[in-house]
């Protein structure tokens, strides 16, 4: 894979850098090639190697890939100083495992595997990109959560592993924005609906649809809000 400096050295001047996990495919690819249309220079995320290069390719001039496995402690370390210092990160990457198992007889190692990505995953690259946002005085973070997170929607019984990933996601959501607070940092989650991805085949929203949601809180202005829920580029409830 190329260097990513010597990639950037010809990048347009003072372009911003975002980064995008499981970015070569679905939601995670739509949100990558708008923000990259937007001018910024996209570093796509992914596990494999192979298919996220192939992505960022298609992407042309500006777009760059990385390995990055967001349960892995030493790859999201090795991405961090790979990259750099980014100003938007969007916590794409997610699992969806359980399906009918209700929450009485759920297998706790499927609830572990999900939180070990959806939760865990999500904090663990903030944790990695963060620090320098908010010595920068700017940064945007976005989560990509679910409306089966929120306790106003109403959690869905009927994935419990996903709902109570989702829901602790937008806990960390709600955590770090208050630690940011004043520092030119947001952080938001956004719920972008049944959208049509490899995890729902048979939902009606297109990725590129529920990418202008994520791309919205993404790119919110000086002063935007922090540590809310998005839906369709409105606030809704926790």
């Amino acid at each position: 894979m190329a260097s990513l400096n010597g990639a950037r050295a010809g990048a347009r001047a003072g372009a911003r850098t975002a980064l995008v996990t499981g970015a070569n495919r679905g939601l995670g690819l739509a949100v990558s090639t708008l923000l990259h249309g937007r001018g910024f220079r996209v570093v796509l995320g992914g596990r494999d190697e192979e298919a996220v290069t192939a992505a960022a390719s298609e992407l042309g001039a500006d777009a760059e890939a990385v390995v990055l496995d967001v349960s892995d402690d030493a790859s999201v370390k090795r991405a961090a100083e790979r990259v750099g210092r980014v100003d938007v990160l969007v916590n794409n990457a997610g699992t969806f495992l359980d399906r009918g198992d209700p929450p009485s007889a759920v297998p706790l190692a499927l609830v572990e595997a999900t939180l070990a990505v959806n939760v865990l995953g999500a904090w663990r690259v903030s944790q990695a990109f963060l620090p320098a946002m908010v010595a920068g005085g700017w940064g945007r973070v976005v989560m990509v959560s679910s409306g089966t997170g929120s306790f106003t929607n109403g959690l869905f019984p009927q994935a419990p592993a996903y709902s109570v990933s989702k829901a602790g996601l937008n806990a960390v959501t709600v955590l770090l924005a208050k630690e940011t607070a004043g520092t030119g940092v947001l952080v938001n989650a956004v719920n972008p609906g049944l959208v049509r991805t490899r995890m729902r085949p048979e939902a009606e929203r297109s990725p590129e649809d529920a990418a202008a949601d994520i791309v919205y809180a993404a790119t919110l202005p000086e002063g935007g809000p922090s540590g809310v829920f998005f839906r369709s580029g409105s606030v809704v409830g926790w």
